[in-house]
Order: structure tokens, then sequence, then C-alpha cells
């Protein structure tokens, strides 16, 4: 399996989109600090994932989060609670 995550930020409030094959191996590396773009905003809270059996599909999620404003500003509306 592949996951599109999303994390939030304890420091900043503010949300990483990332994927990965192993969700708990790449949350605990956000965490310690073995990612230089998420260093200085840890701690993380994991705040939604989806699961994808194609590694392609997970990064063309993960793509059109991080690209498209639409994108992300309908998963936002449509998980707002999970978001806060």
């Amino acid at each position: 399996m592949y996951y599109l995550y999303i994390l939030k930020s304890k420091k900043d409030n503010q949300f990483y989109v990332g994927s990965t094959n192993d969700l708990k191996r790449r949350f605990s590396e956000h965490n310690n600090g073995l990612n230089r773009s998420t260093k200085a905003r840890r701690p993380f809270e994991l705040r939604y994932y989806e699961a994808f059996y194609n590694e392609k599909d997970a990064r063309k999620r993960e793509h059109s989060l991080k690209k498209d404003g639409k994108a992300l500003g309908q998963l936002k509306k449509r998980i707002s609670e999970s978001l806060k």
C-alpha cells in the first residue's frame, strides 16, 4: 500500500502533504527531524491519510494537493473538523 498523508505542525499550525509506502516510518522520520523540509516545524500530528494500491496514484494525488490550491481547498472543506 501507498499513502498520501497530511501532517499538522504543532509549532506553527501549518500543514505538510506527503506520500510514502510506510506511513508509520515516515511519520517517525518527520518527528525525529530526519526530513530537511520539515525539521524546523516539528513536532507533527497526523491529521489525514488516504491509502492507494498503486504508488503512481498516491504520487499523483500528492502532486495535485501541493500544486492545485483548488484541490487542497476542496479537501480542507470536506474534512475541516479533522484539520483543526
